[in-house]
C-alpha cells in the first residue's frame, strides 16, 4: 500500500520491455521482494546496490503503463511501501495502474499549477475526489466524460517528475479504488449522488 506521497524523484539507468532499472536515494536499502512504486507503479525490487535497484516489468506492466515509453536518462517518482505504523498522509494508492492519462495542457495560476489531462475512464472520477498520476495523490476538478483537471502546489511541483511534463505526454493514472469498488457495486452506473448516498 502507498500513499501518493512521493519520496524522491531519480533518473532511470536502463529500462526495456523486461526490465527496469533506476537509481535510488544513497539513504535507502532495499530487501528483494520489496515493493516500490515508480511512477506510481508497484514494482518488485529483483536487486539492490547502493543507489540503484532493478525491477521485473510483466507483459500487462508495460502494456498497461507508461514506463516502457521510457528512456534512460528519465526522471521517476519513487515512494516506498507504506509501513504499518506510519503516518498516512494522501490517499489510499495501491500501486495498480488503471491505464494511462495523456497531458493536455498545463496552466500556471497564482498559487498552482493547473493540468488538464484527457482519460477514456474519466466518468470514474468525482469531482473534488482523489486519483494518483505518476504516483502522485492529487484532488480532480472539472470533470467531464474524457477530460479532467489537477491543481499541483508549488511543492508538489517541484518535488515530483510532473514538471518534466509536455502536453501530449502520457502518466500513469489509478483511479481511487473506493471509487472503483463503488462503481463496481452500481453496475457502472455510478454518480456522484450515488457516491454521496453511499457515504462516500
Amino acid at each position: 500500500m502507498f500513499t501518493g506521497i512521493i519520496e524522491a524523484v531519480e533518473k532511470l539507468k536502463a529500462v526495456s520491455r523486461g526490465r527496469l532499472e533506476t537509481a535510488v536515494p544513497a539513504g535507502w536499502t532495499l530487501a528483494a521482494g520489496e515493493s516500490v512504486a515508480v511512477n506510481g507503479a508497484c514494482l518488485t525490487v529483483i536487486s539492490f546496490s547502493k543507489g540503484l535497484a532493478a525491477f521485473d516489468l510483466s507483459p500487462e506492466t508495460s502494456g498497461r503503463t507508461a514506463l516502457g515509453t521510457l528512456k534512460a536518462g528519465a526522471r521517476v517518482n519513487l515512494e516506498r511501501a507504506m509501513k504499518a505504523d506510519g503516518r498516512f498522509s494522501g490517499h489510499f494508492v495501491t500501486g495498480h495502474i488503471d491505464g494511462t492519462a495523456s497531458l493536455l495542457g498545463v496552466k500556471k495560476t497564482a498559487g498552482s499549477f493547473e493540468l488538464t489531462f484527457g482519460a477514456p475512464a474519466a466518468a470514474r472520477l468525482v469531482e473534488k475526489g482523489s486519483v494518483a498520476l505518476n504516483g502522485v495523490s492529487l484532488t480532480v476538478f472539472e470533470i467531464t466524460g474524457h477530460t479532467f483537471k489537477a491543481a499541483v502546489i508549488p511543492h508538489t511541483w517541484e518535488n515530483t517528475n510532473l514538471k518534466d511534463l509536455k502536453p501530449g505526454r502520457s502518466v500513469n493514472i489509478e483511479y481511487d479504488i473506493l471509487g472503483k469498488y463503488a462503481d463496481r457495486a452500481a453496475g457502472s452506473k455510478i454518480t456522484e449522488q450515488f457516491l454521496r448516498d453511499n457515504g462516500f
